[in-house]
Protein backbone atom coordinates (compact mmCIF):
# COMPACT_ATOMS: atom_id res chain seq x y z
CA UNK A 1 0.00 0.00 0.00
CA UNK A 2 1.78 3.04 -1.42
CA UNK A 3 1.73 6.40 1.08
CA UNK A 4 -0.40 8.36 -1.72
CA UNK A 5 -3.43 5.66 -1.79
CA UNK A 6 -3.09 5.61 2.20
CA UNK A 7 -6.94 6.82 3.96
CA UNK A 8 -7.63 6.84 8.10
CA UNK A 9 -11.04 6.11 8.89
CA UNK A 10 -11.73 6.32 12.79
CA UNK A 11 -14.95 5.20 14.79
CA UNK A 12 -16.70 1.47 15.33
CA UNK A 13 -18.95 1.52 12.46
CA UNK A 14 -16.05 3.05 9.84
CA UNK A 15 -13.69 0.32 10.91
CA UNK A 16 -16.06 -2.51 11.49
CA UNK A 17 -17.42 -2.35 7.65
CA UNK A 18 -13.76 -1.50 6.08
CA UNK A 19 -11.86 -4.92 7.46
CA UNK A 20 -12.50 -7.72 4.33
CA UNK A 21 -14.46 -4.87 2.04
CA UNK A 22 -10.79 -3.02 1.50
CA UNK A 23 -6.90 -3.58 2.32
CA UNK A 24 -6.48 -2.48 6.09
CA UNK A 25 -2.75 -2.45 6.96
CA UNK A 26 -3.37 -2.42 10.58
CA UNK A 27 -5.67 -1.09 13.35
CA UNK A 28 -5.55 1.62 16.19
CA UNK A 29 -6.99 0.97 19.84
CA UNK A 30 -6.56 3.11 22.77
CA UNK A 31 -5.27 2.02 25.15
CA UNK A 32 -7.56 0.60 28.47
CA UNK A 33 -11.20 0.52 26.25
CA UNK A 34 -12.40 -2.39 25.72
CA UNK A 35 -16.23 -3.72 25.34
CA UNK A 36 -18.08 -5.91 22.84
CA UNK A 37 -17.81 -3.34 19.41
CA UNK A 38 -14.03 -3.28 20.17
CA UNK A 39 -13.68 -6.87 20.77
CA UNK A 40 -15.78 -7.00 17.43
CA UNK A 41 -13.13 -5.43 15.28
CA UNK A 42 -10.15 -7.15 16.79
CA UNK A 43 -12.13 -10.71 16.38
CA UNK A 44 -12.54 -9.35 12.86
CA UNK A 45 -8.96 -8.18 12.48
CA UNK A 46 -7.87 -11.67 13.38
CA UNK A 47 -9.70 -13.53 11.16
CA UNK A 48 -8.87 -11.45 8.24
CA UNK A 49 -5.25 -11.00 9.08
CA UNK A 50 -5.29 -7.76 10.19
CA UNK A 51 -2.98 -5.82 12.71
CA UNK A 52 -3.55 -4.70 15.60
CA UNK A 53 -1.79 -1.99 17.75
CA UNK A 54 -2.66 -0.36 21.00
CA UNK A 55 -1.78 3.36 20.99
CA UNK A 56 -2.34 5.99 23.79
CA UNK A 57 -6.08 7.71 23.38
CA UNK A 58 -4.36 11.09 22.49
CA UNK A 59 -2.46 9.50 19.50
CA UNK A 60 -6.21 8.99 17.99
CA UNK A 61 -7.78 12.28 19.16
CA UNK A 62 -4.58 13.56 16.72
CA UNK A 63 -5.26 11.36 14.03
CA UNK A 64 -9.58 12.24 14.29
CA UNK A 65 -8.43 15.60 13.92
CA UNK A 66 -10.88 16.38 17.22
CA UNK A 67 -13.09 14.34 15.91
CA UNK A 68 -15.43 11.50 17.69
CA UNK A 69 -13.60 8.37 16.53
CA UNK A 70 -14.61 5.61 19.82
CA UNK A 71 -11.14 4.44 20.69
CA UNK A 72 -10.68 3.21 17.00
CA UNK A 73 -8.96 4.19 13.80
CA UNK A 74 -7.86 1.98 10.52
CA UNK A 75 -5.09 2.99 7.91
CA UNK A 76 -6.53 0.95 5.10
CA UNK A 77 -6.08 1.41 1.37
CA UNK A 78 -8.33 4.72 0.05
CA UNK A 79 -11.96 3.63 -0.98
CA UNK A 80 -11.75 3.73 -4.94
CA UNK A 81 -14.31 5.59 -7.24
CA UNK A 82 -16.21 3.23 -9.37
CA UNK A 83 -16.85 4.26 -12.70
CA UNK A 84 -20.79 5.38 -14.33
CA UNK A 85 -21.44 2.05 -15.99
CA UNK A 86 -20.66 0.14 -12.76
CA UNK A 87 -22.71 2.50 -11.01
CA UNK A 88 -25.85 1.47 -13.16
CA UNK A 89 -24.81 -2.30 -13.26
CA UNK A 90 -26.47 -5.02 -11.99
CA UNK A 91 -30.08 -3.37 -11.49
CA UNK A 92 -32.81 -3.27 -14.43
CA UNK A 93 -34.30 -0.20 -12.19
CA UNK A 94 -31.44 1.51 -10.77
CA UNK A 95 -32.04 4.11 -8.01
CA UNK A 96 -29.07 6.25 -7.88
CA UNK A 97 -28.06 9.68 -6.22
CA UNK A 98 -26.20 12.56 -7.62
CA UNK A 99 -25.46 15.32 -5.88
CA UNK A 100 -24.54 19.02 -7.13
CA UNK A 101 -22.06 20.69 -5.93
CA UNK A 102 -22.70 19.38 -1.97
CA UNK A 103 -19.34 21.18 -0.30
CA UNK A 104 -20.12 19.47 3.45
CA UNK A 105 -18.32 16.08 4.17
CA UNK A 106 -21.00 15.26 6.90
CA UNK A 107 -23.58 16.06 4.50
CA UNK A 108 -21.93 13.66 1.94
CA UNK A 109 -21.75 11.30 4.50
CA UNK A 110 -25.58 11.39 5.51
CA UNK A 111 -26.70 11.39 2.35
CA UNK A 112 -24.28 8.14 1.72
CA UNK A 113 -25.60 6.23 4.93
CA UNK A 114 -29.47 6.96 4.33
CA UNK A 115 -28.67 5.81 0.50
CA UNK A 116 -27.66 2.57 1.73
CA UNK A 117 -30.27 2.14 3.86
CA UNK A 118 -33.42 3.27 1.34
CA UNK A 119 -31.77 0.70 -1.75
CA UNK A 120 -29.84 3.12 -3.52
CA UNK A 121 -27.87 1.16 -6.44
CA UNK A 122 -25.03 3.71 -6.74
CA UNK A 123 -24.06 8.22 -6.10
CA UNK A 124 -22.76 10.48 -8.63
CA UNK A 125 -20.76 13.56 -7.29
CA UNK A 126 -18.35 16.01 -9.15
CA UNK A 127 -14.57 16.25 -9.06
CA UNK A 128 -14.79 20.13 -8.46
CA UNK A 129 -16.05 22.58 -5.68
CA UNK A 130 -17.80 19.83 -4.23
CA UNK A 131 -16.66 17.34 -1.32
CA UNK A 132 -14.73 14.19 -2.02
CA UNK A 133 -14.52 10.65 -0.10
CA UNK A 134 -13.09 11.32 3.14
CA UNK A 135 -12.27 10.04 6.57
CA UNK A 136 -14.93 12.83 7.61
CA UNK A 137 -17.38 11.51 4.83
CA UNK A 138 -16.75 7.66 5.91
CA UNK A 139 -17.22 8.77 9.79
CA UNK A 140 -20.74 10.48 8.72
CA UNK A 141 -21.86 7.56 6.53
CA UNK A 142 -21.44 5.38 9.50
CA UNK A 143 -20.43 2.41 7.88
CA UNK A 144 -22.57 2.86 4.67
CA UNK A 145 -19.65 3.92 2.30
CA UNK A 146 -18.34 0.54 1.95
CA UNK A 147 -21.84 -0.13 0.63
CA UNK A 148 -22.25 2.36 -2.47
CA UNK A 149 -21.15 2.37 -5.58
CA UNK A 150 -19.90 6.10 -6.31
CA UNK A 151 -18.64 7.90 -9.35
CA UNK A 152 -16.62 10.96 -9.57
CA UNK A 153 -17.31 12.34 -12.33
CA UNK A 154 -15.69 15.44 -14.37
CA UNK A 155 -19.20 16.92 -15.95
CA UNK A 156 -22.35 15.82 -13.89
CA UNK A 157 -24.80 17.50 -16.14
CA UNK A 158 -22.52 15.45 -19.32
CA UNK A 159 -23.00 12.27 -16.84
CA UNK A 160 -26.92 12.87 -16.24
CA UNK A 161 -26.82 12.49 -20.13
CA UNK A 162 -25.53 9.30 -20.84
CA UNK A 163 -27.57 7.87 -18.21
CA UNK A 164 -30.94 9.21 -20.12
CA UNK A 165 -29.29 7.59 -22.77
CA UNK A 166 -29.61 4.62 -21.15
CA UNK A 167 -33.25 5.37 -20.18
CA UNK A 168 -33.18 6.45 -16.84
CA UNK A 169 -35.12 9.11 -15.45
CA UNK A 170 -33.77 12.41 -14.24
CA UNK A 171 -35.77 14.12 -11.39
CA UNK A 172 -34.22 17.32 -10.24
CA UNK A 173 -34.85 18.45 -7.03
CA UNK A 174 -35.61 22.42 -6.41
CA UNK A 175 -37.32 24.28 -3.45
CA UNK A 176 -38.90 26.60 -6.33
CA UNK A 177 -40.54 23.62 -8.66
CA UNK A 178 -43.71 23.56 -9.38
CA UNK A 179 -43.79 19.91 -8.98
CA UNK A 180 -44.41 18.18 -6.05
CA UNK A 181 -41.70 15.07 -5.30
CA UNK A 182 -45.10 13.41 -4.52
CA UNK A 183 -46.04 13.07 -7.89
CA UNK A 184 -42.97 11.61 -9.87
CA UNK A 185 -42.64 7.85 -10.55
CA UNK A 186 -39.78 5.94 -8.66
CA UNK A 187 -40.02 2.60 -9.59
CA UNK A 188 -39.04 3.80 -12.75
CA UNK A 189 -35.07 3.06 -13.50
CA UNK A 190 -34.16 6.84 -11.99
CA UNK A 191 -31.68 9.09 -10.27
CA UNK A 192 -32.24 11.73 -8.08
CA UNK A 193 -29.96 15.11 -8.64
CA UNK A 194 -29.80 17.33 -5.35
CA UNK A 195 -28.07 20.52 -5.39
CA UNK A 196 -25.20 22.26 -3.09
CA UNK A 197 -25.64 24.30 0.30
CA UNK A 198 -25.89 27.50 -1.09
CA UNK A 199 -26.48 27.35 -4.85
CA UNK A 200 -29.02 24.59 -5.41
CA UNK A 201 -28.91 22.98 -8.75
CA UNK A 202 -26.35 24.67 -11.10
CA UNK A 203 -28.16 25.72 -14.92
CA UNK A 204 -26.74 22.87 -17.13
CA UNK A 205 -27.70 20.52 -14.30
CA UNK A 206 -31.42 21.37 -14.09
CA UNK A 207 -31.94 21.86 -18.00
CA UNK A 208 -30.85 18.53 -18.33
CA UNK A 209 -33.46 17.33 -16.08
CA UNK A 210 -36.39 15.08 -17.16
CA UNK A 211 -38.31 16.96 -14.13
CA UNK A 212 -38.19 19.34 -11.55
CA UNK A 213 -40.02 18.33 -8.06
CA UNK A 214 -39.51 20.66 -4.95
CA UNK A 215 -40.50 19.25 -1.53
CA UNK A 216 -43.57 21.09 -0.32
CA UNK A 217 -42.57 23.39 3.45
CA UNK A 218 -44.91 24.19 5.71
CA UNK A 219 -43.59 25.62 8.68
CA UNK A 220 -42.08 28.92 8.90
CA UNK A 221 -38.22 27.39 7.92
CA UNK A 222 -38.45 27.55 4.05
CA UNK A 223 -35.38 25.37 3.54
CA UNK A 224 -34.05 21.86 4.43
CA UNK A 225 -30.42 20.76 4.46
CA UNK A 226 -29.46 18.53 1.38
CA UNK A 227 -29.23 15.31 4.04
CA UNK A 228 -32.94 15.89 5.20
CA UNK A 229 -34.16 16.33 1.72
CA UNK A 230 -32.53 13.30 0.59
CA UNK A 231 -33.96 11.40 3.19
CA UNK A 232 -37.42 12.56 2.70
CA UNK A 233 -37.20 11.82 -1.43
CA UNK A 234 -35.14 8.30 -1.08
CA UNK A 235 -37.81 6.98 1.68
CA UNK A 236 -40.77 7.95 -1.19
CA UNK A 237 -38.75 6.05 -3.70
CA UNK A 238 -38.34 3.12 -1.36
CA UNK A 239 -42.02 3.23 -0.22
CA UNK A 240 -43.18 2.86 -4.06
CA UNK A 241 -40.75 0.48 -5.44
CA UNK A 242 -41.83 -1.86 -2.27
CA UNK A 243 -45.20 -1.22 -2.99
CA UNK A 244 -45.80 -1.52 -7.17
CA UNK A 245 -48.39 -0.78 -8.88
CA UNK A 246 -49.19 -2.33 -12.62
CA UNK A 247 -47.40 0.06 -14.95
CA UNK A 248 -47.11 0.08 -18.79
CA UNK A 249 -43.13 -0.18 -19.31
CA UNK A 250 -43.50 -0.11 -22.96
CA UNK A 251 -45.67 3.43 -22.62
CA UNK A 252 -43.02 4.80 -20.14
CA UNK A 253 -40.21 3.95 -22.62
CA UNK A 254 -42.46 5.54 -25.30
CA UNK A 255 -42.97 8.64 -23.37
CA UNK A 256 -39.27 8.82 -22.24
CA UNK A 257 -38.21 8.78 -25.99
CA UNK A 258 -40.36 11.24 -27.04
CA UNK A 259 -39.05 13.84 -24.64
CA UNK A 260 -42.49 13.53 -22.59
CA UNK A 261 -43.04 15.51 -19.84
CA UNK A 262 -43.25 14.18 -16.16
CA UNK A 263 -44.00 10.98 -15.33
CA UNK A 264 -46.22 10.75 -12.49
CA UNK A 265 -47.04 7.69 -9.84
CA UNK A 266 -50.44 7.42 -11.00
CA UNK A 267 -49.57 6.89 -14.87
Amino acid sequence: MNQSSKSTLYGIHSVRESIGRRPVEYVLIAQGHGGPRLEEILQLCRIHGVATRFVPRQALDRIAGGAGHQNVAAICSAKPYDDLDEVTAGSDAPLIIALDGVEDPANLGAVIRTGVAAGASGAIIPERRAAGLSAAVARSASGALEHLKIARVTNLARALSELKKKGIWVYGLAPEAAGCYLELDYTLPCVLVFGGEERGLHRLVRETCDALASIPLYGPIQSLNVSAAAAVVLYEAARQRHHRRATEPVALDKAHEAGGGMPHDSD
